[in-house]
């Protein structure tokens, strides 16, 4: 394995950190505190675990086969689920909820504050219009223009949050209150659902392999080096969204007193930026965010168009799907970005589970070697019990179900109901592989170690 200096892994960390850390991040750390008060601690650790920790391990897993997940999955699995969960996930970062997103967190946080409530609708449709229109124009003339400007933003960005960190602790909006909701029963657990919606864990799959060629292209080959750098280089990346997270969210947790409780993050944010820094702050808050936002936007609508145009096998050219997927994120970044949020909920408490259960097993798959029914079970289980999550999640009357399910399955009340199934699932398919099989675990295939 090739050694790698340390400047090398810090700059493999913070392309990660770049990576995952989007502007609309910012909008769910400051909310949970808001919520979860005095019940900050486990909250927040809830939310790092999965907003933080399992993006790290899909890129570790992505690294352990070698960038090929899509095969992995394929191989595992079927042809025909890794074709469809990956379609899922491009869509869900693209023009379902992630891309509409970074027009309705750019115009939240930097427009709306300088709008009355009578423009706001008019505001939204104009600026979203021009947000997708450049968005548009730059995902079908791709240049290193918008690359450069990323790479400048982060800094800038990080600096600006440096500023309102410093001043949100030497001077706290006000004081913590007590938790309300699910934060005063499951703070935890509803972090740890709050994590799903940075959709940091399902673009480290449908991404994770930019990084791996990343980190193939400074000389390291061969799964276990590739997974150790991959950890390492994680490891700053996983630091700076920590503080940066628990940051926002101490921001969020002294705000409640002064602001009362906000519709949504990027509104919080705006107003806490306005009170420590004044309408200046706001306005180069607003250059930051729209310009970070627009290049997330513009990453995000190449990259889903060209994994469409390369899985439809040419069928539908990339600039229809750019076209169509940026009229689509236009349209439903109009609906607002509470709404938004609120629509997001119940498919990614569905669909995380899966990954989950996905990567975690990828982790070990040496030691499960070809007893591909471990796989098979463990994520049919789950996804009876993610799909029930999910419907509860969108308010279904549900209730005789529940009332069942509730006496029997333990964390179900919390919609981590899927916990112990998939630990069943991997169990059932370990037996029934030994039992189909006649063989030991030794005498299976094990991974490629270099």
């Amino acid at each position: 394995m090739k050694c790698l200096k340390k400047s090398e892994l810090v700059m493999i960390g913070l392309m990660m950190f770049s990576i995952f850390f989007g502007a609309g991040n910012l909008i769910f750390p400051p909310a949970l505190g808001q919520s979860a008060g005095e019940s900050l601690l486990p909250a927040i650790l809830g939310f790092l675990l999965t907003g933080v920790g399992l993006p790290l391990l899909g890129i570790v897993a992505i690294a352990l086969q070698g960038g090929q997940y899509k095969e992995f999955i394929a191989e595992k699995i079927h042809p025909h689920f890794a074709v469809g969960l990956l379609s899922i996930l491009y869509l869900t970062i693209g023009p379902l909820f992630a891309m509409p997103r970074t027009g309705a967190v750019s115009f939240e946080i930097g427009i709306l504050p300088f709008l009355s409530e009578e423009d706001e609708a008019v505001g939204r449709a104009v600026y979203t219009a021009a947000f997708y229109l450049v968005t548009y124009y730059l995902a079908m003339n791709p240049s290193k223009l918008i690359d450069r400007v990323g790479k400048l933003l982060t800094p800038v960005l990080l600096l600006f949050l440096a500023l309102l960190f410093a001043k949100s602790f030497s001077s706290p909006l006000g004081d913590i209150l007590a938790a309300t909701g699910t934060y005063a029963e499951a703070p935890f657990a509803q972090g740890f659902q709050d994590g799903y919606l940075t959709m940091d864990l399902l673009a480290s799959i449908a991404i994770g392999t930019l990084v791996v060629n990343s980190v193939r292209l400074r000389g390291v080959e061969g799964r276990r080096p590739l997974g150790k750098v991959c950890i390492l280089a994680g490891a700053i990346a996983l630091s700076l969204m920590s503080i940066v997270y628990v940051s926002l969210a101490h921001l969020g947790a002294t705000s409640a007193s002064l602001l009362g409780h906000s519709d949504n993050g990027g509104q919080l944010l705006a107003d806490a930026v306005g009170i420590f820094f004044g309408s200046t702050g706001n306005i180069l808050l607003a250059v930051i965010i729209g310009l970070a936002c627009l290049t997330t936007s513009c990453g995000l609508a190449s990259g889903c168009s060209d994994f469409f145009c390369r899985t439809l096998g040419q069928r539908i050219s990339y600039q229809r799907i750019v076209l169509a997927f940026t009229f689509f994120s236009f349209v439903a970044s109009n609906v607002g970005l509470t709404a938004l949020i609120r629509f997001s909920v119940p498919f990614l408490v569905a669909i995380y589970p899966i990954v989950i259960v996905l990567v975690v097993l990828s982790l070990f798959d040496g030691f499960i070697g070809a007893r591909k029914e471990v796989y098979h079970y463990a994520i049919d289980f789950t996804l009876v019990f993610s799909i029930l999550d999910g419907l509860n999640a969108a308010g279904m009357d549900l209730s005789m179900v529940n009332s069942v399910l509730n006496r029997y399955i333990p964390f179900y009340s919390i919609m981590l109901g899927w916990f112990f199934p998939a630990l069943a699932g991997i169990l059932a398919g370990w037996v029934v592989s030994s039992l189909r099989n006649g063989t030991r675990r030794g005498s299976y295939p094990q991974a490629e170690e270099e």
